[in-house]
């Protein structure tokens, strides 16, 4: 019995920082990887890299990846190694862990409110540039408020709703609201006029080239349209930014759209696997994987792994088993999930360490706190996703 007084013993699983066990260690065997793990093919993922870079070199658009999809400092910096000019962040809290680890220019391809995060957006505005969408005026003002408190300068764009009906201003309504928030941007002293987001998001995932031809069509002309209205008022109109890994070749081709916004390329995932490709097009292949084990065999044809919901976003469906033809994953639950298994398909044993393809790449990393980066079925690397949960 612990006499009275003494300390608790700290558990195996708790390091001085708080941070959980590592799943592997450097130099590690792939069969040697604790499960669940997220793990990155590297070969795959670095010709993914090449393959979007060589995309749009030599072309008059930028490339700004989203890091929503990755969430990881070491990612970002291996982006813009092969050119990119930034990222795009989705919350204050994600470009705050960026800016930290050194990315100096990032693009929050959202519209943020709220004065406490209105101020830390302003206060990383005099580290780094800094970029946020509105569609709202009393929004305009708030975030030139913070901008003048801190002494910092903050790039604004106009969000225009292209066809995803989330945030943005109607790019065809009455009273042309984005020329509206164009002047009220300029006339901020505290507020740098950036331009023009018209992104696509439902778009990603339209299943024919067609169907991503016309909305993509659609997009660029509000776009095109928009910004030539912004600039006969002598205000110029230096960016238009969107784009995703399902049509970036279109926006890239549009003669309209200055900045590619792409994130899913790098890793890939089982819902963009359901597109067909439109011809030519650049192919990405699947790098990221759930490293997951058969914990338990109840019957012949069908198997249960340790990678649940926790361990698999399934938003966008379940995931998929890579290289075992004949076995499915069927069903989900907190910390199972349920392989059927074809009868003559070659059956995974108890034990047995599997690959799944997540359906959706995005809220799958998110899940993490490590990445497994593998080479040849041995572990080269352990990159932290440093954003996870940056909610904020």
């Amino acid at each position: 019995m612990r006499s009275p007084g003494a300390a608790l013993d700290t558990p195996a699983c708790i390091t001085e920082h708080g941070s959980r066990n590592l799943p592997a260690a450097i130099g590690d065997a792939l069969d040697a990887v604790d499960t669940p793990a997220l793990i990155l093919d590297l070969d795959v993922f670095e010709r993914n890299l090449a393959t979007m870079s060589a995309a749009v070199r030599g072309t008059p658009v930028r490339l700004r990846p989203h890091a929503k999809s990755h969430k990881c400092p070491e990612i970002a910096r291996r982006q813009i190694a092969l050119g990119a000019v930034g990222i795009c962040c989705q919350k204050v809290a994600e470009a705050e862990v960026f800016v930290a680890a050194g990315v100096r220019d990032v693009l929050i391809t959202n519209e943020i409110v709220g004065a406490g995060k209105l101020d830390r957006l302003a206060r990383m505005a005099r580290l780094a540039r800094i970029g946020v969408l509105v569609d709202d005026g009393g929004n305009v003002r708030d975030i030139a408020a913070a901008a003048a408190r801190a002494g910092a300068e903050v790039e604004v764009l106009v969000e225009l709703d292209v066809g995803a009906h989330r945030c943005g201003v109607d790019p065809d309504a009455a009273g042309a609201p984005a020329l509206q928030l164009a002047r009220a941007i300029a006339a901020q002293p505290a507020l740098r006029f950036g331009g023009l987001h018209a992104y696509h998001g439902g778009a990603q995932h339209l299943r024919t080239p067609d169907e991503r031809v016309h909305a993509i069509a659609c997009a660029a002309r509000w776009a095109a349209q928009t910004k030539r209205s912004i600039e006969a008022i002598g205000i110029p109109c230096p960016t238009v930014t969107g784009a995703g890994t399902g049509s970036f070749m279109l926006e890239r081709d549009s003669g309209v759209y200055t900045e590619l916004q792409p994130g899913s390329y790098i890793f890939m995932d089982a819902d963009y696997r359901r597109n067909e490709p439109a011809e030519g097009a650049p192919v990405f292949a699947q790098s990221l994987f759930v490293w997951t084990s058969v914990m338990s065999r109840p019957t012949h044809d069908r198997a249960i792994v340790d990678a649940g919901l926790k361990a698999s976003s399934v938003d966008s469906g379940l995931p998929m088993v890579a290289e075992w033809p004949g076995v499915r994953f069927v069903k989900a639950s907190d910390e199972h999930g349920v392989l059927e298994i074809d009868a003559g398909a070659k059956s995974p044993a108890l034990g047995t360490k599997l690959k799944l393809v997540p359906g959706h790449c995005d809220p799958t990393v998110n899940l993490y706190d490590w990445i497994v980066a593998v080479r040849k079925e041995r572990v080269e690397a352990l990159w932290p996703v440093s954003a996870r949960g940056a909610l904020l």
